[in-house]
């Protein structure tokens, strides 16, 4: 598997802040995190329902905007970015893993990996269906190209989403429970896939719940009452 990556930080928060407005005044979804992630590093994120690790994740997808400090991925600053700007750059460095698959049932598998490419374009159209087919082998569905997503199982579905998140070569998989709807065969499965893809540089920073992956991970970091708690 090739993987283009970032020889840089992929991800650097200084002092990021989320807040929302609520009746009794603003909160603190995420309050003065400073962070760094590496190149090939997996990185786990735990705390409590509600800690802030949605939050966390969101901020450094670029799915929501700081309201003070810095975050920055792939060398670039994300805060600086209009939606255009942002769309695009999440494209080109960023491969999102939810917790369900959220493929398109009308489109085969392998059309599915392809979505990301035929958005962003970087790669020529002759030459996507080549690159998902290499994608969907290397998380060993080669046999299913062509099939609809609803006649695979959902750790079959899940592989299909990772290949999708690696389809325009990310420094970063960023990953929301993705583990949660599946049987804990299947799960290791997909976390052994994630540690894989730190072997080609790319970082991995992961929103669990589950603590005993000591083994796989790099680094926990802890989030608890909207604050970075710890990074072992």
């Amino acid at each position: 598997m090739t993987v283009t990556t970032t020889d840089t930080t992929v991800v650097a928060l200084d002092g990021a802040e989320r807040r929302y407005p609520t009746p009794d005044g603003s909160l603190a979804g995420i309050a003065d995190a400073t962070l760094t992630i590496e190149p090939g590093q997996f990185v786990g994120v735990v705390g409590a329902s509600g800690s802030g690790k949605s939050t966390l994740l969101n901020l450094v997808t670029g799915i929501d905007r700081p309201t003070s400090g810095r975050v920055s991925v792939a060398g670039r600053d994300v805060t600086s970015l209009d939606e255009d700007e942002l769309a695009r750059w999440r494209g080109e460095h960023v491969g999102v893993v939810f917790q369900f698959p959220q493929l398109i049932p009308t489109l085969t598998v392998a059309e599915n990996v392809m979505l990301p490419m035929d958005f962003l374009g970087a790669i020529p159209r002759q030459d996507r269906l080549a690159n998902a087919r290499d994608l969907l082998a290397s998380v060993g569905l080669a046999d299913q190209i062509d099939k609809a997503p609803g006649a695979l199982s959902g750790g079959q579905q899940q592989r299909v989403a990772v290949a999708r998140a690696l389809a325009n070569r990310p420094a970063l998989i960023a990953a929301d429970e993705p583990t949660g709807n599946l049987d804990s065969h299947t799960g290791e499965m997909i976390l052994q896939l994630l540690k894989d893809l730190t072997d080609t540089g790319t970082a991995v920073l992961m929103v669990t719940h589950e603590r005993g992956l000591s083994a796989l991970l790099d680094r926990v970091v802890t989030i608890a009452d909207g604050r970075i708690a710890s990074d072992a």
